[in-house]
């Protein structure tokens, strides 16, 4: 009879012993079961999330590290080179890496307006104070290409975007929202004055016996531009476990972004250089300071979401200002994913633990039904049958009920898997550990979604999946496998003379 026959034979023969194994093995498999599902899910959630916020980065200071250096040493921040940002060279050479796919440079700017209208909730307006009623973000474009209509921020409705001609020469043609055309009545290829307002205090001196503060002077002037594009803005659904701040900070940044004016970067710099000569009455001297020392906001975008950390080490090591580096927008989910990443770090261990103890108690069990049957292998070796055959028939009967046992458990765990997971999500101590607002995170300037803690919880789901299915059979067979090592050393020490005296 061959041994596989006889390991078939025995499995059956032995129920009360074979039930036995098979208990351990389905007890013990439920656990890494879950485990293994908790693990594959927060992985997966992690994968899709971050893929969601899109694999861009920028250069900006870290404020944390800056703060915690003037508290220890404030000497030596006593001159200005610390804040020099990093060179264009720098940049730039940033910028060629192999993991960039492009990358834009953007100078920002701000304005304020009486007549030209900005978008305001239906709720209620904004009230911006001072010399005007409206303000405006300005996002200077080096590249036709626009990043937040190529990464999805944005979708233009009408019009064209910029040529190279317009870039180039600084033409005064912009990008402005659905709702901002509505509310100024234009449409695509209209000509509107958008009246810069701000205000300016009086230089001569209050007289000594008047109480009376300086009354400050709104001073306005106009800059034609021509609509060339209308977009609207890509609004991300609200999830049913969002939370009325989150909801709130996701419409506060939609408004942000339909108040959003384009225009190539000349024309950003033409802006900002009158604004300084007609509200600041800056000299040409300062003015040619001022376009030397230009700030720009730089987005590279990554031709994959799996390069953002060696993006991120070489990009850091070509900055040589120690308090800048390298923000990416998956920087977002591991600031308020904490009880997420706290999950599948618990999930890790339970497998290990779980897997160290399958192969331990496994071993125990084998062990002690292999010494009640050593007369029946002493026979067997009496009878010439080979240890190697031997060793076969009890790996192929450790087999048969362990993948019984590991396929039953592999439904179970995950039920288990995700019951767990459910109930640990809604307690204190797994909530979100890694709020944003507990420190500043660099890289503002990044346009990207932004999730909420709450985003992240409704998107874990325990599924089946191929993923889960391979991982966890491997790692089951495996254990059991391990876990055979130790009785088949006991096999091999059989003295067929001895059992049979």
């Amino acid at each position: 009879m061959k041994f596989w026959q006889r390991a078939l034979k025995s499995v059956t023969r032995r129920k009360g012993r074979s039930f036995i194994l098979f208990l351990v093995i389905f007890i013990l498999g439920n656990v890494i079961a879950g485990a293994v599902a908790i693990q594959q899910s927060t992985e997966n959630v992690e994968k899709e999330t971050k893929k969601q916020m899109g694999s861009q980065a920028t250069v900006d200071m870290d404020y944390e590290k800056l703060e915690k250096e003037q508290q220890k040493n404030p000497e030596k921040f006593e001159g200005d080179e610390w804040a020099k940002p990093p060179s264009m060279k720098e940049l730039e050479a940033i910028g060629k890496l192999s993991y960039v796919r492009y990358y834009d440079m953007s100078i920002p700017g701000y304005i304020g307006t009486n007549k030209f209208k900005a978008y305001s909730p239906e709720e209620g307006s904004v009230s911006y104070g001072g010399a005007y009623k409206y303000g405006f973000n300005i996002k200077g474009v080096n590249r036709k290409e626009v990043v937040d209509l190529e990464e999805g921020i944005i979708k233009l409705e009408s019009g064209e975007t910029f040529t190279d001609k317009a870039i180039k020469d600084g033409e005064n043609t912009v990008l402005i929202s659905r709702e901002v055309a509505e509310a100024n009545n234009l449409s695509v290829g209209d000509q509107v004055a958008l009246d810069v307002s701000e205000q300016a205090y009086s230089e001569e001196p209050m007289e000594e016996d008047s109480e009376e503060p300086a009354t400050p002077e709104v001073l306005t002037f106009d800059f034609p531009v021509k609509v060339g594009g209308i977009f609207s803005v890509v609004k991300k659904e609200k999830t049913e476990k969002s939370k009325d701040e989150d909801n709130g900070e996701a419409e506060w940044r939609a408004m942000e972004q339909i108040n959003t004016i384009y225009m190539p970067n000349e024309l950003v710099k033409a802006l900002n250089k009158e604004q300084s000569q007609k509200f600041w009455n800056m000299s040409e001297e300062d003015l040619a300071l001022q376009e030397s020392q230009e700030s720009y906001q730089v987005t590279y975008v990554l031709k994959s979401i799996d390069d953002v950390e060696a993006f991120r080490e070489e990009a850091n090591a070509l900055i040589s200002n120690e308090y800048y580096q390298v923000f990416a927008s998956t920087d977002q989910y591991d600031q308020i994913a904490g009880g997420m990443k706290k999950l599948g770090t618990i999930s890790k261990y339970v497998v290990i633990i779980a897997a160290l103890a399958t192969i331990l108690i496994i071993s125990l069990v084998v062990l002690l039904f292999l010494r009640d049957r050593k007369h029946e292998l002493g026979i067997y070796l009496s009878l010439g049958e080979s240890r190697t055959e031997i060793i076969g028939q009890i790996i192929v009967e450790l087999l048969l009920t362990s993948i019984i046992a590991l396929v039953l458990s592999l439904i179970t765990g995950n039920l288990l898997g995700g019951a767990v997971s459910n109930s640990l999500l809604q307690t204190d101590w797994l909530s979100n550990s890694g709020d944003m607002m507990n420190g500043y995170m660099g890289g503002y300037s990044l346009n990207t979604p932004s999730v909420s803690y709450e985003d992240i919880q409704s998107a874990y789901k325990v599924t089946f999946s191929a993923g889960y299915i391979i991982s966890y059979l491997l790692l089951g067979l495996g254990t059991v496998l391990l876990s055979a090592i130790l009785p088949l050393l006991y096999i091999l020490r059989l003295n067929p003379k001895k059992i049979m005296m």
